[in-house]
């Protein structure tokens, strides 16, 4: 006998159909920070070379820091009365960053490579600021700052990381 469950109806002052679009845009920023998160722990699994040790803990910071952020894209996509995320599956439908499955990957490659994810990361974020405002969701648009700044913080460490000299 299949159970029957009340709908999620999370109580908010938000208009319902204002949030969707919000939650719309968090859910695919989402989606992409576990694409990152996962391609971050790959190139942090098989990052090689001399600089190996720096290029290890500076991935898996990061990783770390991106993990974080997950959590809170979801209860925010709950707080708004919306659904999140539901499976790998569903994060593969929503994902604009592209995987990488290559056997080898140089450094300086995977740090490029994240730098331009973590840009396109923060242009996902804008998306979501936007959608925030339009919806009048200031919680939403003012927590969207920090995710924003941390992924240009990202960005700028790989790209200081990377640089030649």
């Amino acid at each position: 006998m299949a159970e029957k469950t009340a709908p999620l109806q999370t109580p908010t002052d938000l208009n319902r159909n204002d949030t969707r679009s919000v939650a719309d845009a968090l859910n695919s920023a989402l989606a992409d920070c576990y694409a990152l998160y996962l391609k971050t722990k790959n190139f942090h699994w098989h990052v090689s070379g001399p600089h190996f040790r720096d290029y290890h803990l500076l991935l898996d910071d990061q990783a770390t820091q991106i993990l974080g952020v997950t959590d809170l894209i979801a209860e925010r996509v709950r707080k708004t009365g919306n659904v999140t995320l539901r499976s790998i599956g569903d994060i593969a439908r929503r994902q604009t960053l592209k995987d990488n499955d290559a056997d080898f990957v140089a450094p300086g490659d995977m740090l490029s490579e994240l730098r331009d994810d973590n840009l396109k990361l923060v242009e996902s974020f804008r998306v979501v600021k936007q959608a925030a405002e339009d919806a009048g969701d200031n919680a939403t648009s003012g927590i969207v700052d920090d995710w924003t700044d941390q992924a240009e913080e990202r960005a700028w460490f790989l790209f200081e990381a990377s640089r030649k000299g």
